[in-house]
């Protein structure tokens, strides 16, 4: 058994999508802060970006430009682009975020009780049950 891969995709995807509650938390707590831009990610292009490299980068010198670090690198958040232009320059459209948020953490839980069902799966079979 390889415990490396014993998650798949789940257990990457867990972190972006914590991430990407954070960005979307960060946009409704200001929907009312003129000048606001509303941010978020492309999940998707992220995730496949992350299971299809198969080389990550690495620095030998401290004067070698350093690789961007976190679960979302500062170039893959990107600003939303409005519906509806607000007087005040704020970007966020409530609604929008709602329902992006309420979908992101339907995903987060079912890639939680995914990784719960396989954590259980593999007690059963050191318990002998």
């Amino acid at each position: 058994m390889n415990f490396d891969n014993l998650f798949g995709i789940h257990e990457r995807a867990l972190v972006l999508r914590s991430q990407r509650a954070e960005v979307l938390a960060a946009n409704l707590a200001n929907a009312d802060t003129p000048g606001y831009k509303a941010r978020d990610f492309d999940f998707k292009a992220l995730l496949n970006s992350e299971m299809n490299s198969s080389t990550r980068l690495r620095t030998t010198d401290s004067r070698h430009i350093q690789p961007e670090t976190g679960p979302v690198p500062p170039s893959q958040l990107l600003y939303r682009t409005p519906m509806q232009p607000s007087l005040d320059g704020n970007t966020v459209d409530t609604e929008r975020e709602h329902v992006a948020y309420s979908g992101n953490a339907i995903e987060y839980q079912a890639s939680l009780s995914f990784i719960n069902s396989k954590i259980s799966g593999i007690r059963k079979a050191i318990k002998g049950e």
